[in-house]
């Protein structure tokens, strides 16, 4: 089950680059909000494919399932409940603000990676 996957962590590492160079210097309405929630669930993906040798479509719903569970945790503001509010880290990381679209970023960035897995291995299904 554990398999290092050279490619996938490339692809997340290069992932992790593009989400700080936007969190550090992209001030817009629509890539930094939009843009950044769809990159991270496929970073997220990528990450765990790049350690786990795992089912796409398993992955994949887990991948999702957890991105969920991040942005209700939000909603609760968990990061406040834990103490950690005035940390600038655990906010970045965990949130503060539940969304909705963030939600559906999510989704949509699986669902290319679902696509993109089908395509280029087709292994989903």
């Amino acid at each position: 089950m554990i398999r290092f996957h050279l490619n996938y962590f490339i692809l997340a590492l290069l992932l992790f680059i593009v989400e700080v160079l936007i969190a550090l210097f992209v001030h817009d309405r629509f890539l930094r909000p939009y843009g950044g929630d769809f990159l991270v669930s496929i970073l997220v993906y990528c990450a765990v494919k790049s350690i786990l040798n795992t089912p796409v479509n398993a992955t994949a719903f887990w991948v999702l399932l957890f991105s969920y569970a991040v942005e209700v945790s939000q909603y609760f503001h968990l990061v406040n409940a834990l103490g950690l509010g005035n940390s600038a880290w655990p906010r970045a990381i965990m949130g503060t603000s539940f969304s909705f679209v963030d939600m559906l970023m999510y989704t949509l960035g699986i669902i290319l990676v679902l696509f993109l897995e089908m395509y280029l291995k087709r292994e989903v299904i």
